[in-house]
C-alpha cells in the first residue's frame, strides 16, 4: 500500500530533485496500471483525479460525474499498487454536499500525502469563476479548503489558469502549476493547443510563476498543458522559464498508451501466417 508522507517529507523529496538539477515529474494516474508503472519508473508524484478516469474510458480528458466521488472510487485500486511515490488527490473544494474535513480524512485513509485543487471553478473561465465566487462557492472557498488540508498535514497543490489565480492561491500552496490549456496530441488532443507556440507557453508559465513567487517565494512551480506534450517540449520550457518540473495527464497516461497499443496491434497484424 502507498506510504503516507508528511508535508515536510513531500517537500524535502521534491527539493532533493530540484537540487540535483533534475525536473520534478508528477504523473496523472487514472488506473492502477499507470500508477504502478509511474511508481516503479521513479515519478516524483502520482496525481489521482477525475479526468484520469475519463482518459481511461477512451473519451479523452473530461470532467464527468461527481469529481470527489470518482477520485475516491479510484483510490483503493491505486493506493494498493503504489509503494514509494507520494500520492496527491484531486479535491473539488467547493462541493456543497460534503464536509471538507471529513473528505480530507477519507483521503488520508488511502494514504494520500497531498491534495490538488481540481477541478477548480477557475478551470471553466473567468466569467464562471466570478459568478461562483459571488455565490460563496468559488475560489475563496477553494483556498479555505487548501488551508484546511495544510493544517491536517497535507502538501497542497493547485493549477493556475490566470495570473490572478497564481496570486490568489500562492500563499495556500506548496506547488503551483501554470496551466496552458487542454493538452495537444494523440487521438483526442486539443487542436487549439497545437497552435500555441512554445514561446508563448513559456512566457505564460513565467508570468504566473513570477506573480506566485511575489506572494510566496518558496512555492515550487511546475508546468502543464497546451503544447507542452513531451520531454522535448518540457526541455524548451525549462530553458525559457523558471519552471521546476512538469505535470503530465494526457502526456503520461493517454498518449503513450495510445501509441503503445496501436503500435503493438500493427506489429501483430504485420506478421504472415504463410507456411510455404
Amino acid at each position: 500500500m502507498a506510504k503516507r508522507y508528511t508535508r515536510d517529507q513531500v517537500l524535502s523529496r521534491l527539493h532533493v530533485t530540484i537540487n540535483k538539477k533534475k525536473p520534478i515529474l508528477a504523473v496523472g494516474a487514472g488506473s492502477g496500471l499507470v500508477a504502478r508503472c509511474a511508481d516503479l519508473a521513479g515519478a516524483d508524484l502520482i496525481v489521482v483525479y477525475c479526468t484520469g478516469r475519463a482518459r481511461h474510458m477512451g473519451i479523452g480528458t473530461a470532467i464527468i460525474g461527481d469529481p470527489n466521488t470518482i477520485t475516491l472510487g479510484m483510490s483503493h485500486e491505486i493506493s494498493h499498487v503504489v509503494k514509494e511515490t507520494p500520492m496527491i488527490a484531486g479535491i473539488q473544494g467547493t462541493d456543497p454536499t460534503r464536509d471538507m474535513k471529513d473528505l480530507l480524512t477519507q483521503f488520508a485513509s488511502y494514504n494520500y500525502s497531498g491534495v490538488i485543487n481540481y477541478p477548480s471553478v477557475t478551470h471553466y473561465g473567468e466569467m464562471y469563476a466570478e459568478i461562483r465566487e459571488a455565490s460563496g462557492r468559488g475560489y475563496s472557498k477553494e483556498k479555505d479548503t487548501l488551508l484546511l488540508a495544510r493544517s491536517m498535514g497535507f502538501a497542497t497543490v493547485t493549477y493556475a489558469y490566470r495570473q490572478k489565480d497564481a496570486e490568489h492561491f500562492a500563499d495556500a500552496v506548496d506547488v503551483i502549476i501554470p496551466h496552458i490549456g487542454w493538452t495537444a496530441g494523440g487521438l483526442s488532443g486539443s487542436k487549439y493547443a497545437e497552435k500555441i507556440p512554445l514561446k508563448e507557453a513559456a512566457e505564460r508559465v513565467e508570468e504566473m510563476a513570477r506573480v506566485a513567487r511575489k506572494v510566496n517565494p518558496e512555492v515550487i512551480v511546475l508546468c502543464h498543458g497546451g503544447p507542452i506534450v513531451g520531454p522535448k517540449e518540457t526541455e524548451y520550457i525549462y530553458k525559457h522559464s523558471s519552471a521546476q518540473g512538469f505535470v503530465g495527464g494526457s502526456s503520461t497516461e493517454r498518449i503513450p498508451i495510445e501509441k503503445a497499443i496501436m503500435g503493438i496491434v500493427n506489429e501483430f497484424k504485420s506478421v504472415s501466417t504463410n507456411r510455404e
